[in-house]
């Protein structure tokens, strides 16, 4: 079972249920998109800070829960390529072409989404961390509010025993989209700092007050480093 779950998660999912037209775009998204995503990336010059976090989390066998802002999702995708790592997605034609640009980069697809299918997704996720896979996630989305942790890996840190790994991509020059979450696109050639912060565990048996109290930790944790990174940029 496991095995057969860990090619779901790494292979494209049909598209018989899609009209010819969506799944033309689709596939034409998801080669977009990564064309885009490795053109950026591949010009950007990181600079990594707190990788010993990650560290200390491998060497207590332990699994990473991947957790930043939404806005930046187009260079995190880039800098944490090929690691096996699974995310969220929407159950949707948006949803669908994100899942085969990532899949490119060496990320698993779970299915779901906070708004969507989220419980099912959780029950997904937590199943592919007992197989072994790490897990990202941008915790204001899908649709914000914009720079508000929700509880999605707090939740899967307590079901699973794993850490949270807060962390962020902050790049000199940037372009931003005009969409809810302001999302930054890299200048070509542009300077970038990878953030991470300490690790956050959840017990296994922390009540509602605890889950609450960790939530705040991690967006603690997440505006110190949008701080962090501004102090660095110059903005």
């Amino acid at each position: 079972m496991p095995d057969e779950r860990n090619d779901q998660l790494f292979r494209y999912a049909s598209l018989s249920n899609y009209p010819l037209k969506e799944r033309i775009l689709i596939r034409l998204g998801g080669m977009l998109f990564y064309v885009l995503i490795r053109a950026f990336g591949v010009t950007s010059r990181f600079d990594v800070r707190g990788l010993e976090h990650l560290a200390a989390i491998e060497q207590a066998g332990r699994l990473a829960i991947y957790t930043s802002w939404h806005d930046r999702i187009f260079l995190s995708t880039y800098a944490w390529r090929d690691r096996g790592i699974a995310v969220m997605t929407s159950q949707s034609f948006d949803g669908e072409y994100i899942a085969r640009f990532i899949q490119r980069f060496g990320y698993g697809a779970v299915r779901g989404s906070s708004s969507r299918g989220g419980a099912r997704a959780l029950v997904e996720m937590i199943k592919a961390m007992r197989d072994g896979h790490p897990m990202g996630f941008t915790v204001d989305g899908p649709r914000g509010p914009r720079y508000e942790a929700k509880p999605g890996p707090v939740m899967l840190a307590k079901k699973t025993g794993n850490a949270i790994l807060p962390f962020l991509v902050e790049t000199r020059r940037y372009l931003t989209v005009n969409s809810w979450d302001k999302m930054q696109i890299p200048v070509p050639f542009s300077r970038s700092r990878l953030l991470i912060a300490k690790p956050i565990y959840v017990d296994a048996d922390a009540d509602a007050a605890e889950v609450e109290s960790k939530q705040r930790e991690l967006q603690k944790a997440l505006d110190e480093m949008v701080e962090q990174g501004r102090q660095w940029s110059g903005r």
